[in-house]
């Protein structure tokens, strides 16, 4: 593969491994284990497998490895481990090199199974872990200590999108030796600029963007050989969460056509939160590429584009939230992000319900948030959708 291939090309050539047939479309190999020419190299492959033998679809696949080795070059990461869903890479980045009197700092502002990893299942093993408001460099300073082990946030938080300096907290991470895991699932591949900016470990949910067409599960975890290899694989291989054969096929199509859609997706979206300000039933607009967004710079800086998900907060709260996302005819309900179709949710009784409203209220998710993820739709047609929805949420 040539080093100076653009982004575009690297998503449809890079890591192709094409059989002695000389197929188009890369092969899906729908096999759980593998054959070996005989005892003493089953043995020599256990002992150190090659870069294009494998051993156990457990521990790596063909299709999975296509996967994994092209998603790293449109990352600019070293290595990739494809896993079985997001929340399995944000696990076994976070568990496999934790372990009990460990300290990690995170940013308050995570998904809710984030927080679950976060607050219950590493505090139950011994993990101590420090919240912070995520766009507060002074309290990741104040927090950070010389035993730190890692620090978590998410580059775009979910669902207020609010967005942490990459640059900025690295550096205070590796200042005392910390490793930067960052979940770039709202930035994408597209627009990242993450291991650049100084993230050592970088998560996708592949299930978001990279599918982008509600089809499979699947994540990956991205960062250097030898974190990706002696620190993540291990764990993974062992405790299974290794993504299917299939899935990763799919995802190597999404691949090929993720740029297009997430580009007209970030398109839609600002056109969608410019024409909404104002609204009657609108009480904010929350969506990094407004110029009025506090981390509009630092969202050009670190992503070129204020990617393809706003949250709308509605003065009726819940009862008007309600009945915006009944309202709409192209809009569907739903709890995933980042699709060709157009999808709202209520996060407040989905995404975050296991939160208390104390906890709910601190992340800034009030009763009237409505995250929108824009699909590929036309931009007019979806202005109009969510306008007329908006009508119906007035003065409820």
């Amino acid at each position: 593969m040539s080093k100076n291939w653009k982004t575009r090309t690297r998503a449809v050539h890079g890591g192709t491994r094409r059989s002695q047939y000389g197929e188009v479309s890369e092969a899906i190999y729908l096999t759980q284990g593998f054959v070996y020419e005989s005892a003493e190299a089953a043995e020599a492959r256990f002992i150190e497998a090659g870069e294009d033998e494998f051993i156990y679809a457990r521990y790596g696949n063909p299709t999975v490895r296509m996967f994994e080795e092209r998603i790293a070059l449109l990352e600019g990461a070293e290595d990739a481990f494809a896993t079985a869903s997001g929340m399995a890479a944000v696990s076994g980045a976070l568990t496999s090199m934790l372990k009990a009197g460990d300290h990690v700092v995170s940013a308050r502002a995570l998904f809710g199974s984030c927080l679950y990893i976060l607050e219950d299942i590493l505090s139950r093993y011994g993990v101590e872990v420090t919240f912070v408001d995520g766009t507060d460099l002074d309290q990741w300073r104040a927090a950070i200590r010389p035993d730190t082990r890692a620090v978590f946030f998410e580059s775009v938080s979910n669902p207020t999108l609010e967005v942490i300096d990459i640059a900025a907290v690295s550096e205070l991470a590796h200042a005392v030796g910390a490793t930067v895991l960052v979940d770039n699932v709202f930035a994408t591949p597209v627009f990242s600029k993450a291991i650049e900016q100084g993230a050592d470990v970088v998560i996708y949910s592949a299930t978001k963007h990279i599918d982008g067409q509600g089809r499979v599960l699947g994540g990956v975890v991205l960062g250097t050989r030898e974190f990706i290899r002696k620190t993540l694989e291990p764990y993974l291989k062992h405790t299974g969460g290794a993504m299917s054969p299939f899935n990763a096929w799919v995802l190597l199509k999404g691949l090929e056509t993720m740029g297009l859609r997430v580009n007209v997706q970030a398109t839609n979206a600002l056109s969608v939160a410019e024409a909404v300000k104002g609204h009657a039933a609108v009480e904010r607009v929350l969506y990094p590429g407004l110029e009025e967004h506090p981390q509009n710079a630092l969202c050009q800086a670190q992503m070129g584009k204020g990617g393809t998900v706003l949250s709308l907060d509605l003065k009726g709260g819940q009862p008007a939230a309600f009945a915006f996302l009944d309202a709409l005819q192209i809009g569907v309900i739903s709890n995933n992000l980042g699709d060709a179709k157009t999808i709202v949710t209520h996060p407040a009784t989905t995404t975050h319900q296991r939160l208390t409203e104390d906890q709910r209220a601190d992340l800034g998710i009030s009763r009237g948030l409505v995250r929108v993820s824009l699909g590929i739709e036309d931009a007019g047609d979806l202005v109009d959708d969510v306008l007329q929805a908006l009508d119906k949420a007035v003065n409820i």
